[in-house]
């Protein structure tokens, strides 16, 4: 079913449920802040070392997280939310070099398209698709569920380069 605003609800009962009906400015502060704390991570550790890997090819570098999170936003708000096709390629994400330049207009754009896609989820113009949100946690599959998970995604990938920054310059 469909919550006040457009919002689908799903998995726990009526009994359990708490409706959070997420606002889109909320979300939007939220997914900036972690994109834009990403970026100062990047600007601290510049070019020369955006794309260094902290501990070898098991570590993943700064640059790489930050494409990874770009991606990760995406995905989930126009393709799992919204139905719209992907061509994602995640482990490609990984490999990706990028300069603080690039990163940096990477989030705006992310930034830019999530709004949208956000706006059409909640007005219901978006067709989900089912299949990956039973991956969400708890079997709540709602769309406040979904972008929950996108802002944990994003904080827990902030602190991983926190860490990988932090290890960078301490060298």
């Amino acid at each position: 079913g469909r919550a006040p605003g457009g919002v689908r609800t799903g998995g726990a009962s009526d009994q359990e449920r708490v409706d959070v009906n997420l606002e889109i400015d909320t979300v939007q502060t939220y997914l900036r802040h972690a994109l834009s704390q990403m970026v100062e991570v990047a600007e601290r550790l510049g070019d020369d070392l955006l794309n260094e890997r902290p501990v070898g090819d098991e570590t993943n570098a700064v640059g790489a997280l930050i494409v990874h999170c770009c991606e990760l936003t995406n995905f989930w708000l126009a393709h799992v939310a919204g139905g719209q096709p992907t061509e994602r390629d995640r482990d490609a994400e990984f490999e990706r070099v990028s300069t603080v330049a690039e990163v940096r207009e990477m989030v705006e754009r992310t930034l830019g398209a999530s709004r949208g896609d956000l706006e059409r989820i909640a007005t219901g113009e978006a067709e989900a698709d089912p299949v990956l949100r039973q991956f969400l946690p708890g079997g709540d599959e709602s769309d406040d569920s979904l972008v929950l998970h996108v802002l944990e995604e994003l904080f827990q990938h902030l602190g991983h380069m926190e860490l990988t920054a932090d290890v960078l310059l301490a060298r």
